[in-house]
């Protein structure tokens, strides 16, 4: 199969952060054709400092994904990578989301910001905020009590009862259009509660995901995840996004190791970690596997 080509398959990837940003970069040859929807309730960091000032969605996630994807290394890239460092108030903060936030202040839409950060740094893939509207990640524990925000989430000495949005902002036109026009969709890998969950918690890519022609695949992480959500079975996540999903079934998990899972899954069994890191996807690894499976599915 010839990998140097863009597809003519529809790829859509869901979630956020470095997971989300991996897949993309894994496909990133195949341009316009890979759509990748990201979380935008993230509260920690650089970002929760923005949201805290200004408000609006959070633009950590998406900066990491478009930071993955940047080919050609420039000034611009080299500004919109820059983080600052010292005693002041800019110490920590990210001058990429301080870039998305003025684009944003300047643009009738969010999408709008990410597409000029795109065409200036030269990226094809298509990046689509799950929400142009500021929500945030919210739990009920175990014990009922209301957990609010991803910082608060993960943090969690167990996993909950419960995740939902709020409030319950309405998705990206764009975000369901790609959904409903993939021949093959992604969730993961990353953090399950804070990443994976988020874009499939918004009811109407919830209903788009049900209704799904394409096939939809679940990429686990290679290690243990840390925090609450270590605490998951595989099966137990699968649940979770068959849920959100309306009762649909996801077609199969890609992984380094064959999982005892009760249900038709088709496992797509690889080596996937990278040679330096062994918690980290290999972009040429994920990529071979994501390609054999679109391979197969003709």
């Amino acid at each position: 199969m010839k990998t140097n080509q863009p597809l003519t398959h529809k790829i859509v990837a869901l979630g956020g952060g470095h997971g989300l940003g991996r897949v993309l970069s894994a496909l990133s040859d195949h341009g316009e054709s890979v759509t990748g929807i990201v979380a935008t309730t993230d509260n920690g960091g650089s970002t929760g400092r923005i949201r805290a000032c200004q408000g609006g969605i959070a633009w950590g996630d998406t900066r990491n994904c478009i930071n993955q994807l940047i080919t050609t290394p420039s000034i611009g890239s080299m500004m919109f990578e820059y983080r600052f460092k010292g005693n002041g108030e800019l110490n920590g903060h990210n001058l990429g989301n301080l870039m998305l936030t003025a684009l944003d202040n300047l643009s009738v839409r969010p999408l709008e910001a990410i597409n000029t950060i795109c065409e200036l740094l030269k990226v094809e893939t298509r990046i689509v905020p799950m929400s142009e509207h500021a929500a945030d990640l919210v739990a009920i524990s175990q014990d009922g009590q209301k957990i609010m925000g991803e910082t608060c989430v993960d943090e969690q000495p167990h996993a909950p009862k419960r995740l939902y949005v709020e409030p319950p902002v309405p998705a990206t036109r764009e975000a369901i259009a790609a959904i409903a026009d993939a021949d093959l969709i992604l969730l993961g890998p990353g953090s399950f509660l804070t990443s994976t969950m988020p874009p499939l918690l918004l009811s109407e890519i919830g209903t788009a995901l049900g209704n799904a022609k394409g096939k939809i695949y679940f990429i686990t992480n290679l290690v243990n995840e840390p925090g609450p959500a270590g605490e998951m079975s595989l099966e137990t996540m699968l649940a979770w996004c068959e849920r959100a999903m309306r009762g649909r079934k996801i077609d199969g998990v890609i992984s380094e190791t064959e999982r005892e899972l009760a249900g038709d899954y088709h496992q797509a069994i690889s080596p996937l970690a990278s040679p330096n890191h062994e918690w980290r996807h290999d972009r040429h690894a994920l990529k071979v596997a994501i390609e054999r499976i679109l391979c197969c599915s003709e």
